[in-house]
């Protein structure tokens, strides 16, 4: 299969429509919808059930398009690296959510600069469940992440760091000084709402809570009262006065890890992820 004919089908299978796709991809409907066909003759299978009034993905169009996408994503990952590899000198991006683990990032770029042979390292800060996309798609080489938030799936990832959650709660809050909460207690807390996180595509799940773009955004609803949220512990050093927070044991559990492309062969990304590594081994072994 070509790049062209995953993009042709991509824009069909998203849009449900061939008029629309046409139109998204800038061609006329006529060889857009003989170049699916032809796809379709090619792997012996139907991508699409056609009416006069409906398109709809059958089983195999389905997977065809979540497979169409990692690949188109690949490609344009490549591209995207081939060009900064070309651009300059040699450096590594690293991409990280703002505010998340600052020491252990600080100890890194700190060891990993001691290294010989250590190159730069561009520090991209970037908001909740952003630095997996931008690792995905080639403008990161590697990236701290957090499971279970973040998706590690295709990607080769070291654990650094596992640690339990709090509920942040707003200083003065009857619960605040209990020693610890259940998560049941925290989600039915009618007065303070957990957050509303954007989902990757735009928009935000239905639910009571506030909308929510950032930390510092989410901090300061929390000191007026407006929410409560479920944090790792670390975020606790990011905390002023007017927030007050109680362990969450039930709570699943949040690790750090670091993750790269499973095909890099970059040597300044292997020595890094090795420092981190080596680092997670004195600090928290």
């Amino acid at each position: 299969m070509e790049t062209r004919e995953l993009r042709y089908f991509v824009a069909v299978a998203e849009e449900l429509h061939f008029g629309r796709a046409a139109q998204r991809l800038a061609m006329a409907q006529p060889p857009l919808s003989r170049a699916i066909q032809q796809l379709e003759r090619r792997l012996g299978v139907v991508l699409l059930h056609r009416t006069a009034r409906a398109v709809a993905l059958t089983e195999a169009g389905s997977v065809l398009l979540r497979e169409a996408r990692a690949a188109l994503d690949a490609v344009e990952a490549a591209e995207r690296r081939t060009r900064r590899a070309a651009a300059g000198p040699p450096g590594v991006v690293l991409a990280t959510k703002a505010g998340a683990s600052s020491e252990l990032l600080s100890k890194l770029l700190d060891a990993y600069a001691a290294e010989p042979g250590a190159v730069a390292v561009e520090v991209m800060l970037c908001g909740p469940g952003e630095q997996e996309g931008l690792l995905r798609d080639g403008r990161a080489d590697v990236a701290l992440l957090h499971r279970p938030f973040d998706t590690t799936a295709g990607l080769d990832t070291e654990d650094l760091h596992t640690e339990q959650q709090v509920v942040v709660l707003p200083a003065g809050h009857p619960l605040a000084n209990r020693t610890h909460l259940s998560t049941a207690e925290v989600t039915t807390l009618t007065d303070l709402p957990l957050p509303r996180w954007p989902r990757r595509g735009g928009g935000y799940p239905d639910g009571p809570g506030p909308q929510v773009r950032d930390h510092t955004q989410l901090f300061q609803l929390i000191a007026l009262g407006r929410a409560c949220a479920l944090v790792p512990e670390s975020l606790r050093a990011h905390l002023r006065d007017d927030h007050a927070t109680v362990p969450v044991p039930d709570a699943p559990t949040v690790t750090t890890v670091i993750a790269w492309p499973p095909h890099s062969r970059s040597k300044a990304v292997a020595d890094l992820v090795r420092t981190a590594t080596r680092l997670q081994a004195v600090s928290f072994g």
